[in-house]
């Protein structure tokens, strides 16, 4: 193993998979720039662990764990890019439940065939997410159900905020796990 050149970050910056070394241009390149970094530092924040350490809840009452943000992560992907900008709100949410709105952090135990399923359906999501974004040229379009439309830029900042929001949750929770910090 080689030893790393600055360990105190998470990764040495040469070896970190958001420097694409890539400037992008353009408000849509930009926010979707901006969107994938946070994908990205979320994935590497709960890279390495078991089904044990991913269901670790932060503090009591609260039911936050890493595994609770993949599972509402999936969940968020689902409802903004199938649901709301392609109009199929007669879907129902991954790991949401009438009886449970909470479902998607109380179903997150320790156990890696949930692990599997919530990586399975973050993932789809996000490759969901990419190709519907990717069919748009103009970001100040229309979208979402009849009397309750937004901007396609509105829906894609609200993601980037849900991702900033979320990966500073996750900074603190994968701290509590292994002590590991930063970036």
């Amino acid at each position: 193993m080689t030893e790393r050149q600055f360990p105190d970050m998470w990764v040495d910056p040469d070896d970190d998979p958001r420097n694409t070394g890539v400037t992008p241009h353009g408000e849509k390149a930009v926010l979707a720039d901006y969107l994938e970094h946070f994908r990205t530092t979320f994935e590497m924040k709960c890279s390495g662990l078991d089904a044990e350490q991913l269901a670790q809840r932060s503090v009591p009452p609260s039911t936050m764990s890493l595994l609770g943000l993949v599972r509402h992560l999936a969940s968020v992907e689902f409802h903004w890019y199938r649901r709301f900008i392609e109009g199929h709100m007669e879907l129902a949410r991954p790991f949401k439940s009438p009886e449970d709105r909470d479902l998607d952090f109380n179903g997150a135990v320790a156990d890696e065939a949930v692990v599997s399923e919530a990586w399975d359906a973050w993932h789809a999501e996000v490759a969901h997410a990419r190709e519907v974004y990717d069919r748009y040229d103009d970001l100040g379009v229309l979208v979402g159900p009849e009397g309750d439309q937004s901007e396609l830029r509105e829906i894609v900042v609200h993601m980037i905020e849900e991702y900033a929001r979320h990966c500073g949750h996750a900074d603190f929770l994968r701290e509590r796990i292994d002590g590991r910090t930063g970036q």
